[in-house]
């Protein structure tokens, strides 16, 4: 038998039964290495988010419930929702030193903050980059305030301060026109940004160029950055950043062929090449005859229920909030659904930005009911997302 054994070993090229059990002796080593790895490499993946996974949920735990909403949405009117947001502590440094809207978006702003300081590195660019939400929205803000004659302390109010342009905005607010707002952007990279939009806003006096130059600089960057996943956590969050920028692109081309704008005339508000509408889907959705043709285009997509839906609301109404809302709320699912599918990576950072957002989101849309005429508590309740 031993003869045998040996034999056979011998006739697989090793030259003595000691070589052949160091032989085993190593695959199986190899083998073990390879089974550690794959069940620890799970664990090393989740381990640097275990610190500001704890910053967020601690965040987490004072978002407002639907309860909470309920009774803010039974405020007799602004000075009430106004009152109990300063029964809020992240709400409250806020509310007496700015306008309701400006300091919601601040608040807003001071989380998107947290989360890019805590953020493991593999992950810190995009959220580092989505800070930059916040220049744009003062520029934007700005321009706009300029082609609306606003004077400085109105101007004021509608910029948030956070962002990286703080040294800027002195001179940007002290410009008398667009023009100089534009020109003072020098030694940013917002020129750059926007040469191909400035000829489009002299020629037509619109602002819209300018505003998606800059909408879509900071979605096409958001992509980019998140295109070459690491791990799960990276995968997940580019899945988020490329429902948002599918989102955007969407929300244009419906609005324009609701008023029948052609190919043309929205190609260059377009993010080329989106995420799970990717850029000969884009060309086609462009080409469709009306918002049917649009929404029957994004068939086969995860988009098409929802649209198909709101489609039927918008054949009554003829109104484009029906769409709004529902790719928004889609937007907000696709967060959530990441959060609960990673509790122990990234999900809790893009659960707490998402709530945070639709918090904010919800909140505006009741500060608009109350100080409006015409809004009912039903209404506004119908209108929250």
């Amino acid at each position: 038998m031993v003869e045998s054994i040996t034999t056979i070993i011998t006739t697989l090229g090793f030259p003595s039964v000691d070589a052949f059990i160091g032989a085993l002796f190593l695959v199986l080593a190899v083998v073990a290495v390879i089974v550690v790895i794959s069940t620890i490499k799970p664990v090393l993946d989740m381990f640097p988010y275990t610190y500001p996974n704890a910053r967020v949920r601690a965040r987490s735990g004072r978002l407002f419930t639907d309860k909470d909403f309920s009774e803010i949405v039974e405020a007799d009117n602004i000075e009430e929702v106004k009152n109990y947001l300063r029964g809020v502590p992240d709400y409250a440094k806020y509310i007496d030193q700015y306008p309701l809207e400006k300091a919601l978006d601040a608040q807003l702003a001071e989380s998107y903050d947290l989360v890019a300081r805590i953020t493991p590195d593999n992950s810190k660019e995009v959220f580092k980059f989505l800070l930059k939400k916040w220049d744009i929205r003062n520029i934007k803000s700005i321009i706009i305030a300029k082609q609306a004659g606003l004077n400085l302390d109105e101007t004021l109010n509608l910029l948030v301060p956070f962002g990286t342009l703080s040294d800027k905005l002195d001179t940007l607010i002290e410009a008398e026109t667009v023009t100089e707002v534009l020109n003072g952007l020098e030694g940013t990279e917002y020129p750059k940004i926007l040469e191909d939009a400035i000829p489009l806003y002299n020629e037509t006096g619109l602002l819209l160029p300018l505003e998606s130059a800059m909408d879509n600089y900071l979605l096409e960057n958001l992509l980019r950055s998140s295109a070459t996943p690491e791990d799960d956590n990276t995968l997940l969050l580019h899945n988020y950043v490329g429902t948002m920028v599918d989102v955007a692109n969407i929300k244009i081309i419906l609005r324009a062929k609701a008023d029948d704008l052609k190919y043309d005339d929205i190609e260059f508000y377009m993010i080329s090449d989106g995420y799970q509408i990717r850029e000969w889907k884009l060309k086609e959705l462009m080409e469709a005859e009306d918002v049917a043709g649009v929404v029957s285009g994004l068939e086969g997509t995860s988009y098409a229920p929802m649209l198909s839906d709101a489609m039927t609301e918008y054949s009554e109404t003829r109104s484009m909030s029906s769409f709004e809302k529902a790719l928004d709320s889609h937007v907000f699912k696709t967060g959530k659904t990441i959060s609960l599918k990673n509790q122990f990576g990234i999900g809790p950072m893009i659960g707490f930005l998402n709530k945070k957002e639709k918090e904010i989101r919800n909140l505006k849309i009741i500060a608009r009911g109350k100080r409006e005429e015409g809004y009912s508590t039903a209404m506004i309740k119908e209108m929250l997302i």
